[in-house]
């Protein structure tokens, strides 16, 4: 079993890496290619501080049946940049791993440290009809 504390660790990391940049930028540079956890991670710090940027209550990351991904935020509806399908399967696996949902539906609280503070998340994934669902709700 992989260390999914080093994973969260690592978000941690990344969100103060990213911190002073603009994240839906910095979601629109990355590139399709050879993409990886470490991509998935990326796109889900900058998810996390666009969340907390944007006063956002919600992410949803939906992959379908087809492995077709869209995101979108519930602050307005609006789409963000979208990571390509293979740090999409990366962002559901590593979320499951850091969660520890094992089942097709699960819930769970995620604390998230941002620099000097944390930040409690709701974490959400659900997979249903082939395809999944992920969704990062913010205080």
């Amino acid at each position: 079993m992989k260390d999914s504390g080093s994973l969260h660790l690592k978000i941690q990391e990344l969100c103060e890496c990213y911190s002073n940049t603009d994240p839906l930028q910095e979601m629109s540079k990355m590139t399709s290619g050879e993409s990886g956890v470490d991509d998935a991670l990326k796109w889900l710090a900058l998810a996390a501080l666009h969340g907390v940027n944007s006063n956002a209550s919600k992410i949803s990351l939906k992959s379908s049946k087809d492995g077709t991904l869209s995101v979108t935020a519930e602050y307005r509806d609006a789409a963000l940049p979208t990571p390509d399908a293979q740090t999409g399967s990366h962002i559901f696996e590593a979320m499951r791993e850091i969660t520890h949902i094992d089942d097709a539906k699960g819930k769970t609280p995620l604390a998230l440290g941002m620099g000097d503070s944390s930040l409690d998340l709701v974490i959400k994934i659900k997979d249903k009809d082939g395809g999944k669902k992920l969704s990062i709700k913010f205080p």
